[in-house]
């Protein structure tokens, strides 16, 4: 009976622990000062002006936050809301409500930070996997990143 009760907590207490996050970090050397490269960020929208994967950039409002669409190169679309936003440390985070991508609970930030006589961007994520393995749900998140970082780099002179 004990062995029994023992066996039951422990699927209890597994079934109601929430998954860890992944997470996923990356950053790039820019040879920009750091108010150019944010300038070159843009606003909430401006990812469409630098990520190469990104056709067209739609802003809208939902609750009083912005709200941007995505139109990816070679078709899908993104929903992602920013949550906050520090023109001043140069860094905003944003959430994604709905995408193609393996993905779900998916918080970011990017910031931009002084390094040497140019800027350090930082890019990173906190997520679940959805439909797809740990790993490569990391794997899309980080090749999602560096193109970005790659892109922003070639913008920002």
């Amino acid at each position: 009976m004990m062995k029994r009760m023992i066996v039951s907590a422990a699927l209890s207490a597994a079934v109601a622990t929430p998954a860890l996050a992944l997470e996923v970090t990356k950053s790039a050397m820019i040879a920009a000062p750091p108010a150019t490269v944010w300038k070159t960020i843009g606003t909430f929208c401006g990812i469409g002006d630098w990520h190469p994967a990104v056709e067209t950039c739609a802003l809208s409002e939902k609750g009083g936050k912005k709200v941007r669409t995505l139109s990816l190169k070679g078709g899908g679309t993104i929903l992602e809301e920013e949550q906050s936003r520090d023109d001043r440390k140069m860094a905003y985070t944003y959430t994604i409500l709905e995408s193609p991508l393996p993905v779900s609970g998916y918080t970011s930030t990017i910031m931009v930070a002084p390094e040497g006589s140019g800027s350090k961007v930082t890019w990173s994520g906190s997520f679940q996997a959805k439909g797809a393995p740990d790993a490569k749900a990391q794997e899309v998140i980080g090749g999602v990143y560096e193109g970005g970082l790659k892109g922003l780099s070639e913008k920002a002179k």
